[in-house]
């Protein structure tokens, strides 16, 4: 798959949401970054497909739920993001786990995101 970028910046979450500061600063410098009009993509790897699915029980650790801000991408004109899909695999997820928009990226497709991009976020 070929990756197409503006070659702003890059967001990449690496953690999975419950009790994980990380996962929420990510997600919310991607959408600060979009709301200023600059290109961004995000890119969730490893773990942080887990982000991903849309029953989660973060009401025990005060934390909202990271999949309801994931999905309210759009509205920031974040129209698709980028899924590490070899984690997916691992994970057992499954193509009704992922957001509207979500791309799946093999190794190659994820290091043509990291070359593509003038500044890479990792969290």
């Amino acid at each position: 798959m070929s990756v197409t970028t503006e070659g702003g910046v890059l967001v990449v979450t690496r953690h999975p949401q419950p009790g994980r500061s990380l996962a929420r600063a990510a997600l919310d410098t991607a959408l600060a970054t979009a709301a200023f009009d600059q290109p961004v993509n995000l890119l969730f790897l490893g773990a942080g497909v887990l982000q991903l699915l849309p029953q989660q029980d973060s009401t025990s650790v005060g934390v909202r739920n990271l999949r309801k801000v994931i999905d309210s991408m759009p509205l920031y004109d974040l129209e698709r993001c980028y899924v590490d899909a070899d984690a997916v695999e691992r994970f057992g997820l499954t193509a009704e786990d992922l957001p509207c928009g979500a791309v799946l990226v093999g190794r190659e497709a994820q290091r043509s995101l990291l070359d593509s991009h003038q500044h890479i976020l990792g969290f």
